[in-house]
């Protein structure tokens, strides 16, 4: 039976299965060790944001036929203005995805590490995971068959879901305490960095642009704009749910108890002592399953940016396409194998990510109201919460670099 079939559901999978990759999980158990459950807000907002966000690359993928990359290479015709366009894609997208999949390969070696461990049997010289997870993907990526990698990504974010959710109820969270924090905004003295990385690793602009590509595999026509939106609605919360229970798990397990997180390991070896091997076996499925699932959906995304702005066919099995990919992929390996894995560089990056955030923003607005788009533009409602996404990202990314240079 295909889960996605019968749920209606799948390129907004991707985008939960981007999302929800090591970097969120060290990001969100750094937020939870260190602030306990006062950040769940920030998660809240950039659920509501990639949900609004998402929605419209969605629809600007289905009516147009074209991804973001393609649209936003149309309207920039200028030569100046494109150029500048494709650098910021280039660069932004493209080669910062060269460095999350490194931490995303590592992120799903991380979690196989955890559960041989825990079998007492580990005692392996070499590590072969970065490689074995490489060659899984890589094989997913050339069989170029965009039903087969959504069926993957389907039952990967399940298994995560389950992980993550299974964990969060062995820890026992506050549940007080838990909605007090989602409800009520508040940033503690040293979190403002915090903050914009839980919204740089939940709204991820490399999304906009793998959403609007990848929709079209599934639908065709603004007939089935009803269908990508379920898939949403769907999705999307799954995703933040899986975030929260991670910022909850770290709360109760480190912030509550007064332990310190000082790497990735010790998220998987910490809850051991405190809550059984049980604990132990469902984090490491779960930073598995995190792990692979972004290590799919990273260079597919800088396939479909790269392809666009570049003006190349965006197709899963031309010799373009899977050259992107696969330089992604293999760059991401390399590092991984040579155990380069710092907790303190991955959150940096969904910082960036963050602060990166507004300005793919600003493209995909300007893209929403382009006559192309005809009575599937954006409406005035739709306009005001995508500049309040705006207007909220650049004030947040504006006071985390104050507060990173001292002037807050």
């Amino acid at each position: 039976m295909n889960i996605g079939k019968s749920l209606n559901i799948g390129p907004a999978t991707m985008v939960a299965a981007a999302f929800i990759g090591p970097g969120t999980v060290v990001t969100a158990n750094l937020a939870g060790a260190q602030f306990g459950y006062a950040l769940l807000w920030a998660l809240l907002f950039a659920i509501v944001a990639s949900i609004i966000l998402q929605e419209m690359s969605a629809r600007l993928g289905i009516v147009t036929g074209q991804g973001l990359g393609e649209n936003i290479r149309e309207t920039f015709r200028q030569p100046l203005a494109r150029i500048l366009a494709i650098a910021l894609v280039v660069s932004a997208i493209v080669v910062g995805n060269a460095a999350y999949q490194s931490g995303n390969i590592a992120g799903a070696s991380l979690g196989l590490d955890a559960l041989v461990s825990a079998t007492g049997h580990y005692q392996l010289s070499f590590r072969p995971w970065p490689l074995i997870i490489a060659a899984v993907a890589c094989a997913l990526l050339w069989r170029g068959e965009y039903r087969i990698i959504e069926g993957a990504l389907v039952s990967l974010v399940i298994l995560m879901s389950l992980a993550f959710l299974a964990t969060l109820a062995i820890t026992r969270p506050d549940l007080p305490a838990l909605f007090k924090g989602l409800l009520i905004p508040s940033i503690p003295s040293g979190a403002a960095l915090t903050v914009i990385a839980l919204i740089g690793t939940t709204v991820v602009p490399y999304n906009l642009f793998l959403h609007s590509s990848s929709v079209g595999k599934k639908w065709r026509g603004p007939e089935h704009l009803p269908q990508a939106r379920r898939d949403i609605y769907f999705s999307i919360p799954l995703g933040g749910l899986i975030s929260i229970a991670i910022v909850a798990t770290a709360a109760s397990a480190f912030f509550a108890k007064q332990i310190a997180l000082s790497g990735a390991a010790d998220i998987a070896r910490s809850l051991q002592p405190l809550f059984g091997h049980s604990a132990q076996y469902f984090l490491g499925i779960g930073l598995f399953a995190a792990g692979i699932s972004s290590a799919l959906t990273a260079p597919l995304a800088a396939a479909y940016a790269l392809s666009g702005i570049l003006g190349m066919k965006p197709e899963l099995k031309s010799t373009g396409f899977r050259l992107v990919w696969l330089t992604i992929l293999i760059t991401g390996t390399l590092v991984a194998t040579l155990e380069f894995r710092p907790v303190r560089l991955i959150w940096f990056a969904q910082v960036a990510n963050g602060l990166l955030l507004p300005i793919v923003t600003g493209f995909l607005l300007w893209e929403m109201n382009s006559a192309r788009l005809g009575q599937f533009r954006n409406s005035r409602v739709q306009n005001l919460l995508g500049l309040l996404v705006l207007l909220a990202t650049l004030t947040l990314g504006g006071r985390s670099l104050m507060s990173a240079f001292g002037w807050l």
